[in-house]
């Protein structure tokens, strides 16, 4: 495998996994993924981010940007997903692929979630599979760094 700097990142509430509503999103905390990203891809550079403010992702992924970029992003926007057109413009805005990634399946819940304002800007999105939503995510965009090279 190549080496890739993949920048994990993760919006409102979600500091709160493993103990928020476990029925829908799981027992496994947030250091517990990433520590099983790190374990299973020991040949990927990440980075980790949460923050539960809007602001602090859009400033990361500039962040990023800025110092050359990396292979591609994956994001749980939280709630961010169904409203934020600001982070939306931010990720039009990088030069790397960002693939949107969500823990429960949003289309069998809650009407308002099934609308994500990222979808149309993101490589791709992942619904429904946990925390392997979040591996998924890394093969992704592992796999299309790949393609690219």
């Amino acid at each position: 495998m190549q080496n890739h700097e993949i920048l994990v990142m993760n919006g409102p509430n979600l500091s709160r996994l493993g103990r928020r509503e476990p029925d829908i999103y799981g027992d496994v905390t947030l250091d517990a993924v990433n520590a099983g990203l790190r374990e299973r891809f020991p040949d990927v550079a990440f980075t980790f981010f949460q923050s539960e403010y809007e602001g602090a992702l859009i400033e990361e992924l500039y962040r990023v940007e800025d110092r050359g970029g990396c292979s591609g992003a994956v994001l749980n926007a939280g709630a961010l997903t169904h409203y934020s057109i600001a982070l939306r413009d931010a990720i039009s805005a990088v030069g790397f692929p960002v693939i949107e990634v969500h823990l429960s399946n949003v289309h069998a819940r809650e009407t308002f979630r099934h609308t994500s304002v990222l979808a149309a800007v993101c490589a791709g999105v992942i619904s429904g599979f946990g925390v392997d939503s979040y591996r998924l995510g890394v093969e992704a965009i592992t796999h299309m760094a790949g393609a690219e090279s």
